[in-house]
């Protein structure tokens, strides 16, 4: 987190941890948020697309952003308690691509990774850039359940 917009290397990848979807898990999120049959009922899920109860795309990319904001707010301690600088970071822009490319099933873990992929100054905000990175989510068996390409603004180094 101490590392300005102009000081970060592409291909540097963020292990963000792991998540385990339980069946209680996948049932809560999605009767509040995504309550089709697949996601809130076992047994219609299992005559349903998937074959078995499986987690919300919408938990999948929530469950990310909670660990994305644990890493950070790491960081940001770290760099603090070693006395470095600590970078701002805004909001982000937007996102592209997002993909579910296979289905997250109850007792799925899926660990989360963020990798940079290039950044650049913006005109609009001096002193600021936005960077961007590849997001991605494997289950255990290393297959890919998550994916997409955001943004966000990242201060760049003084002067």
């Amino acid at each position: 987190m101490s590392t300005y917009l102009d000081d970060l290397v592409p291909g540097t990848v963020a292990e963000l941890g792991s998540h385990l979807f339980t069946a209680a898990d996948i049932i809560a999120f999605a009767t509040a948020y995504d309550p089709q049959p697949f996601h809130i009922d076992e047994v219609a899920a299992r005559d349903s697309h998937f074959g078995a109860l499986c987690a919300s795309g919408w938990h999948t990319a929530a469950i990310w952003m909670r660990l994305m904001v644990a890493h950070r707010n790491a960081a940001v301690a770290a760099a603090t308690a070693a006395g470095q600088p600590v970078p701002g970071l805004g909001p982000s822009p937007g996102f592209r691509e997002l993909k579910w490319p296979a289905p997250v099933f109850a007792g799925d873990s899926i660990t989360y990774r963020s990798t940079y992929v290039g950044g650049r100054a913006t005109a609009s905000r001096p002193g600021w850039g936005i960077a961007r990175h590849e997001n991605t989510g494997h289950n255990q068996n290393g297959v890919l359940v998550f994916s997409f390409q955001g943004s966000a603004f990242w201060q760049r180094r003084p002067g």
